[in-house]
């Protein structure tokens, strides 16, 4: 438990004003106003992966566990460097962790009632297959085209749900959308942009990209939105 010794913005004075422990705070209560209890079910009972904690990935992990993901299966090889900080959710003193260590200790500040399963490792088909096992979606969020073709097309194949990201270099650019592609994969991005020379991966573009992704698993999960009172639509 923290104290305000200041004068406070809050009481208004300076007598001791007490700020509640994350501890202490429930998500069910945190998304009551906002969510039917039904969905709140949903979100709270979901697995999700993360094939890549970095731009995409730390980001999109960091919107759904606002909104009531409890269960996350991360796998990222790499550690968070300097160069990272300007579009990746951490701080410096993540610097040097890897990426897996560092995003589990935003999400556990922020929910510690979140479950993880954390993996430095690369994956390829066979291994995302094997280590996203029960997941309800899967996220890709790697760097790599080659990779992020192999890890997209090796999950489908293995009857996932796959949201995907291609195109978010530099700033302004063509406006970022979802694409539905089947009954079981959803691609979001500007869809021509490249990083390269002059095309710099960037913080509002990147974090642009990772909230239609987990948009994307949230209507994955929970329909179309309307309202609570028409009830949950189907889920695709």
């Amino acid at each position: 438990m923290g104290e305000c010794r200041g004068l406070c913005g809050i009481c208004g004075n300076r007598n001791r004003h007490w700020r509640i422990g994350m501890e202490n705070i429930s998500w069910d209560a945190v998304l009551e106003g906002h969510l039917a209890a039904e969905r709140r079910r949903v979100l709270a009972s979901a697995r999700i992966g993360m094939a890549g904690a970095g731009g995409l990935g730390s980001n999109c992990a960091v919107f759904l566990a606002r909104t009531g993901i409890r269960h996350f299966v991360i796998a990222d090889p790499d550690v968070v460097a300097l160069s990272n900080l300007n579009r990746q959710h951490f701080f410096p003193r993540h610097l040097g962790l890897s990426k897996v260590e560092a995003l589990g200790d935003v999400l556990r500040e922020l929910n510690p009632s979140i479950t993880l399963r954390l993996e430095r490792r690369a994956l390829d088909g066979a291994a995302a297959r094997a280590l996203f096992a029960g997941c309800d979606v899967v996220v890709e969020a790697v760097d790599d085209p080659g990779t992020k073709k192999t890890l997209v097309e090796a999950l489908l194949l293995g009857g996932f749900r796959v949201v995907s990201a291609s195109g978010m270099a530099g700033w302004g650019g063509a406006p970022m959308t979802a694409r539905r592609l089947g009954g079981r994969l959803v691609v979001v991005g500007d869809h021509t942009s490249e990083i390269g020379p002059g095309m710099p991966p960037l913080a509002p573009r990147v974090v642009m990209a990772a909230a239609l992704e987990a948009d994307a698993v949230l209507e994955m999960l929970l329909g179309r939105c309307g309202k609570e009172d028409q009830g949950r639509e189907e889920t695709f």
